[in-house]
């Protein structure tokens, strides 16, 4: 077998095909014929073993018509069964993953779906997940597609031609669930009125179905009032009057007579899971601490994540590639680390990797396409220009170019393919000054300096511009904040948080900013400000579970696990996405 399956072989039963040599067989679609070797063909499938083996004889030519099958696919099914290997287009695919699938050609549907895996988009998510639902073998496929409509659906309402076509059925189940990632109620039920709006009249009836499963609850009176309540679909069907009492009583707390459902009542104010965690790690209360927190966006409270013997650290970096969230150095008040621990998120457990060059305590870090950059510090004697650079494919450290200035307790991040770190102090002062990494030259370059002495900041990159938050600029915390635009090399002065700090954690999730704990001159603090960069304006989120200072913040993001960071919404267990692979 293996010399059969060698390429020497499939070219020449191949070339014996098109001859026309020592073929037995002719096989028809739609009046186009292709001579063929039974052999190859059963060899390729067994359902042609099957359907051939009844014509099965050692001198006659047989023809056998395929019903239903268009001669481009058939051509794909034989050239596969002689070469192994076909041409797959966006054209063609799905045709042919339904024939491969009946033909039972395994090689062949492992072929297709390999290639819509590799093209899955907002564009073909709901196509791909309809026609892969009844297929065993395409079934990772078929939850991988599904998790992208979910994930994306704000994405593919805007793109996707396909979203109008959905059944009933899979759109209930669609914007039913926990881990549909929407910002706003507003957009599901902007959704629902959409897809009737396709076809109204046999549509319009559907909206008491689809109705329960908006969390109306979670919606703005505002919209509420002037766009689901009075709906004419909504008021012309006597079905949803009670989905609106409910309704009205989770944002009104009104008092009715008659009856409310607590089992819709809470169905209509349940938070959905969040796609992103923001994760706030290590630091400083009453001494260094080992305390992981995950702040659940969608449900706005914070969460204790359960940890294994991890030393306690305070004014270290973080960074998260895949599933891992690395620790990068730090100090435990007796030690200043060079040593980098990894958390998986999904087993939830620690690992060593390899230890930098240098001690870093204070340290600032960024991520580069798919690179660790751990930048200045402290180590124990001195401040700090050096930086450096980790590949977690070869598990190994290597020293770049040395920054302008010595700076610990800044802060850095990365935009547009460049590493930017700004303030610091030197050991003798705070600084002004802010510096861009260039990978590709392995050059530092200073930037226009910012327009307050800031050690302790937090820096953070958003929408092609860099923030500096907060910080000391050697006689008080500060509060305020300011932004850097590369593209004019000048800095601008942006709203104010509503805490002073400073060595806190900040980082992007939802497009806002966050910046987490702090000291604030007196002491340690749980205080979260938010910063909504369309209104250039900070408001107060729930404060986190501890005070501390000396913290770092991360992302992490599309966890199959998420539940094990989020608030529990009810007793019921939510399944895992992982349980689905």
């Amino acid at each position: 077998m293996e010399n059969f399956n060698s390429p020497t072989a499939s070219n020449v039963f191949d070339e014996a095909r098109l001859l026309g040599e020592h073929t037995d067989l002719i096989i028809r679609a739609n009046g186009t014929k292709f001579q063929v070797h039974k052999i190859i063909m059963c060899a390729c499938s067994p359902y042609f073993r099957v359907l051939f083996s009844s014509k099965w004889t050692s001198t006659a030519e047989h023809t056998y018509d395929i019903p239903e099958m268009s001669p481009d696919i058939l051509y794909l099914i034989i050239q596969y069964a002689y070469t192994r290997s076909a041409l797959i287009t966006a054209e063609n695919v799905l045709k042919l993953l339904v024939t491969a699938d009946q033909l039972l050609i395994s090689g062949l549907v492992a072929a297709c779906c390999q290639f819509l895996d590799t093209h899955l988009g907002p564009e073909n998510c709901i196509g791909i997940h309809m026609i892969t639902k009844d297929f065993h073998s395409c079934s990772k496929l078929h939850h991988k597609a599904k998790r992208f409509i979910l994930q994306h659906f704000e994405n593919v309402l805007q793109v996707s031609e396909e979203f109008l076509e959905l059944p009933l059925e899979e759109l209930e189940e669609i914007i039913d669930d926990d881990k549909l990632n929407v910002r706003h109620e507003e957009v599901v039920f902007e959704a629902i009125l959409h897809w009737i709006d396709h076809e109204p009249e046999s549509r319009r009836k559907h909206i008491a179905t689809l109705l329960p499963k908006v969390r109306l609850g979670l919606m703005t009176l505002q919209y509420f009032m002037d766009n689901v309540k009075h709906n004419p679909l909504v008021m012309e069907n006597e079905a949803c009057k009670p989905i609106i009492l409910s309704a009205m009583k989770a944002l009104f707390d009104f008092q009715f007579d008659g009856p409310i459902s607590s089992e819709l009542l809470h169905r209509l104010t349940r938070p959905r899971l969040p796609s992103a965690i923001l994760l706030a790690i290590g630091g400083w209360s009453n001494g260094p601490t080992n305390e992981i927190e995950a702040f659940d966006m969608r449900a706005e409270q914070w969460v204790n994540v359960n940890k294994v013997d991890e030393r306690s650290t305070a004014y270290l970096g973080t960074a998260v590639l895949e599933e891992f969230v690395y620790c990068i150095g730090g100090y435990d008040s007796v030690e200043y680390f060079n040593n980098v621990r990894k958390f998986n998120l999904i087993t939830q457990t620690w690992h060593e990797v390899a230890p930098m060059y240098e001690r870093r305590c204070y340290v600032s870090v960024a991520v580069l396409d798919g690179l660790i950059y751990a930048i200045g510090g402290f180590d124990g004697l001195e401040r700090l220009n050096s930086a450096e650079c980790y590949n977690p494919d070869t598990n190994q450290w290597t020293l770049t170019a040395q920054m302008n200035e010595r700076r610990s307790d800044a802060s850095a991040s990365s935009l547009q393919g460049k590493v930017y770190i700004c303030g610091g102090f030197t050991g003798t002062e705070c600084l002004f000054s802010a510096e861009c990494f260039n990978p590709q030259t392995n050059q530092w370059t200073l930037i226009a300096p910012m327009r307050s002495r800031r050690s302790g900041l937090g820096v953070i990159a958003y929408d092609g511009l860099v923030y500096a938050v907060g910080g000391f600029d050697g006689a008080s915390r500060l509060r305020t904040a300011e932004a850097y635009n590369p593209l004019t090399n000048m800095w601008r002065d942006v709203a104010s948080m509503h805490k002073t700090r400073s060595n806190f954690g900040i980082e992007v999730v939802d497009d806002q900013l966050f910046a987490v704990g702090g000291f604030d001159g007196s002491g340690t603090i749980s205080d979260v400000d938010c910063y909504d960069v369309e209104m250039d304006e900070w408001y107060s989120v729930n404060k986190a579970s501890i005070s501390r200072s000396a913290l770092s913040c991360c992302v992490a993001t599309g966890l199959p696990n998420i539940i094990q960071y989020v608030a529990q919404r009810d007793a019921v267990q939510i399944q895992d996405e992982s349980d689905n692979e």
